[in-house]
């Protein structure tokens, strides 16, 4: 079945189609309905079914004579690490966790938050959690203890998982003082806590409250699978809200464990055996699907890589763990690949290495500027895939699915809407914009298996914040339009849409043409108030390294592009070389909070901040162009 048959069928027939996928995972009891719609907008998948997500990652394959096949490489350049557990190691270290858990009195429904680095116990405690149908949320390691206090009081954890420290490039980062404060801001007192001890920084145990991982795990029994309603959920996981709360996006059992299972076939054109390298962390939704539970339900080899694109200790950190491991399909962020070439423009690290087993690279996180799809595509000579997804949905909205149909690549496009996905354009009063005008991408409900059922005990907040915009609608915020082929081309956040004396400009748009100048290695465009023009576009440039040219050279020249490939009326006359751009440790751009510098606003550093020191300077280079508060 090609592209567009695949698409049609799920659309017209959505409960034929997902009941077909479902087959590829082990139920427990079959379901009474594949969609449930007796409680709209509240859309259940496969309600009546039960199984267990730990199970279909690890027991069956054991089960079926894969146990001796490697399920986890863990590779840690920071540490100089590497350990791999085939599944019956990991059934092995997951069931005596679980028994841990249980001996700490963890049940069905209870949850336990894991606060941890990028080690193979960070996965056991998810897998061993899902076991015994107990509901994980992983906070990033690392996390501010104000932060981490708000998802422990959300989300009422009966334990928390962490260890004793994680390691940045060559800094050692303690978690057991910022998870102590962080206990001690929550209003919620977990009972007790499981400390990870690590060689690079012990920790000082809390008696009575702490307990020593590898003692606890020591004295455990292993405990079995217990059934799940496909319903119940699976994990919560936290993202920012424009409340400064953050929202609880729960993932349930059975749609999350299908979606899941689908995909790494059908988009990743993944077969089981095959090693899979999505280079992101377990704190992020991308670590959650595609590190940990896609891989292993789809009967994969997952990567778990403790280090960073450059600095751990080159440019050619990448290349070496898809040559020394045999990687078929990497994902990372987009950003990566920008750090890459701007540490090595010509590539020159890659020819150490062979990187031959790699047949597909997939880039999501942020839009993929066509100038880094391309400097990836000649360095690499495999089809690059920019595709779209969200934390909310859990697995792509938009992209070129390889084990479907592969089909022309646009670069700057995601390709088209995944099997599943009802993508539409609208304008603010809810109409159809035509093809190739900006408008709202939306999502026309019910969403396919996988994606948020509703936010954890906070229903009206998931109505308020992503259904309200339009009835029958999931508001996905960014901005976008679709093309006469049906590619979608997703430009900015609707926050980022900007208005230049009545033309509405994306943002975006604006970067894919700084970033075309052969000097740039990344940029940001932000919009900040003005008197006259309502809003004007702000340019941020980063440099490629080893550029000669000078600053102000990059900023005539790139102006000069932007007006002749946009047009005078984007109004586009200030830019600025820095030295780097702020980000969050998964790679966003911090847009918005340099937007509120530029316009003088008050602003909060946020807790997922991966430099704060940037913001200073960015600040500096606002200041210069005249904008934002004298002491910003």
């Amino acid at each position: 079945m090609g592209y567009q048959a695949s698409y049609r069928a799920s659309i017209d027939d959505p409960a034929t189609f997902w009941a077909e996928a479902a087959q590829g995972i082990d139920w427990y009891q079959p379901w009474q309905r594949v969609l449930d719609e007796r409680n709209a907008p509240f859309y259940r998948w496969f309600t009546g079914a039960s199984l267990n997500t730990c199970y279909n990652a690890v027991d069956r394959h054991v089960t079926n004579g894969r146990g001796a096949q490697a399920a986890l490489i863990y590779d840690s350049p920071v540490t100089g690490t590497q350990r791999t557990f085939s599944y019956a190691e990991l059934l092995d270290e997951v069931a005596r966790l679980a028994g841990v858990l249980r001996g700490l009195g963890v049940g069905q429904g209870d949850r336990v938050l894991i606060y941890m680095p990028m080690v193979p116990e960070a996965v056991f405690a998810m897998l061993a959690c899902a076991r015994i149908g107990a509901v994980h949320s992983v906070v990033f390691g690392g996390f501010a203890a104000k932060e981490l206090a708000t998802r422990i009081d959300d989300a009422t954890p009966k334990l928390i998982l962490s260890a004793s420290c994680g390691i940045e490039v060559n800094r050692v980062i303690p978690y057991k003082p910022l998870l102590d404060d962080a206990i001690a801001q929550a209003q919620h007192k977990p009972a007790q806590t499981l400390i990870l001890q690590r060689a690079q920084a012990e920790a000082t145990l809390q008696p009575g409250r702490d307990l020593d991982w590898q003692g606890a795990l020591a004295q455990a029994e292993p405990v079995a699978c217990v059934p799940v309603a496909a319903t119940d959920p699976l994990y919560i996981l936290y993202t920012s809200g424009t409340t400064g709360l953050p929202k609880g996006v729960v993932r349930d059992n059975g749609g999350h464990a299908v979606a899941m299972h689908w995909s790494m076939r059908h988009v990743y054109g993944m077969q089981p055996g095959e090693v899979y390298w999505a280079a992101s962390d377990i704190g992020w939704v991308v670590g959650h699907s595609y590190i940990v539970y896609g891989p292993l339900l789809n009967g994969n080899t997952t990567l778990l890589y403790e280090g960073k694109p450059v600095g751990t200790p080159d440019p050619g950190a990448f290349w070496r763990v898809i040559a020394e491991h045999k990687v078929a399909v990497l994902f990372t962020a987009p950003t990566a690949f920008r750090a890459i070439k701007k540490e090595d423009p010509q590539g020159d690290y890659l020819k150490r290495y062979d990187i031959s087993s790699l047949r597909a690279l997939f880039l999501a996180g942020e839009r993929c500027d066509p100038d880094t799809l391309a400097w990836a595509e000649q360095l690499l000579q495999v089809p690059v895939v920019d595709h779209w997804w969200q934390t909310e949905t859990a697995w792509a909205i938009a992209a070129n699915c390889l084990g479907i149909e592969p089909l022309p690549v646009k670069a700057g496009s995601p390709t088209c809407a995944v099997p599943g996905y009802q993508v539409e354009v609208l304008d603010d009063a809810g109409a159809p914009v035509p093809d190739g005008s900006i408008g709202r991408i939306m999502l026309k409900l019910p969403l396919p298996p996988g994606c948020l059922p509703t936010l954890w005990q906070d229903d009206q907040r998931f109505v308020d914040a992503y259904l309200s915009a339009q009835p029958g609608y999931y508001l996905t915020g960014d901005a976008g339009y679709r093309d006469a082929d049906g590619y979608l081309w997703v430009m900015s956040r609707i926050d980022d849409i900007i208005n230049v004396a009545g033309h509405r400009l994306s943002t975006g748009a604006i970067e894919e043409v700084i970033a075309s100048h052969p000097a740039v290695a990344e940029c940001a465009v932000i919009g900040v108030a003005d008197a006259l023009k309502g809003e004007l576009p702000i340019g941020l440039i980063v440099t490629k390294s080893g550029v000669e040219l000078p600053p102000e050279q990059i900023v005539a020249e790139t102006i000069q592009l932007v007006r002749d490939k946009i047009g005078a009326f984007c109004v586009y006359k200030h830019a600025s070389v820095v030295a780097r751009l702020p980000k969050t440790r998964s790679g966003k751009v911090l847009r918005g909070t340099m937007k509120k510098i530029a316009d003088g606003q008050a602003y909060q550093v946020p807790a997922t901040i991966d430099d704060a020191a940037a913001l200073g300077e960015i600040g500096a280079a606002l200041g210069a162009m005249g904008y934002g508060l004298p002491d910003e």
